[in-house]
């Protein structure tokens, strides 16, 4: 399983490295060093390239201080395998299971000063359909969420699969779009958590465009 993790870090960076990427980022935030660690929210079908995505843009300024939220499945398992190999943490829970457990862990590595990775409609969707469990780490911990998505012009979409997976093509044109911060108060009601998360939704949905 190793060598499958190590395999698999070698083609994600190949076909990172040949997309011709063009970067939106009108919050700044590649061009500062924030202070306070932040979570980062992605679709799942989205998650291949955001390993390369941190090591090639953060992983300097953080020290590769980044975790990240998997499954507590058997396919959570062979993911965080590959994860590891891009010197990520990797957090085991959903909202099925471990769920609360991974919350408290979540919240001690933000409060030891690492940035978090979160695919908000995983591990078994709806697709495109933010979960609760994004905004209460961003209550709890007061780190901002950070919306990121990419897209790329020539891919293959495996479209069986819940989330239509995506691979990109090598050498097709590529494009990283970052959001604007969205911030959870710390005394939010119901109310105000549900707008955030409708926000939050309406915003990844607008960063990507398929």
């Amino acid at each position: 399983m190793k060598f499958l993790g190590f395999l698999l870090r070698l083609v994600v960076m190949f076909i990172g490295r040949t997309l011709r990427w063009r970067i939106e980022d009108p919050s700044g935030l590649l061009a500062r060093t924030p202070q306070e660690p932040l979570i980062f929210a992605f679709w799942h079908n989205r998650i291949l390239l955001l390993p390369f995505l941190f090591k090639k843009h953060w992983s300097k300024r953080k020290r590769d201080r980044v975790a990240v939220l998997v499954s507590a499945s058997a396919d959570g398992e062979k993911l965080s395998r590959v994860l590891e190999q891009f010197d990520l943490i990797c957090v085991r829970g959903s909202s099925s299971r471990r769920g609360r457990q991974a919350l408290v862990e979540l919240t001690k590595l933000v409060k030891d000063g690492y940035d978090i990775g979160i695919t908000p409609d995983g591990p078994r969707g709806p697709k495109y359909k933010v979960q609760d469990g994004v905004i209460a780490l961003a209550q709890v911990t007061q780190a901002a969420i950070m919306p990121v998505s990419w897209d790329v012009d020539r891919k293959f979409v495996f479209k069986k699969a819940w989330d239509t997976f995506q691979v990109p093509l090598p050498f097709a044109r590529a494009v990283l779009r970052i959001g604007e911060p969205i911030p959870v108060s710390r005394d939010a009601d119901a109310a105000t958590r549900e707008n955030k998360r409708l926000e939050l939704e309406n915003v990844l949905r607008t960063l990507c465009e398929t």
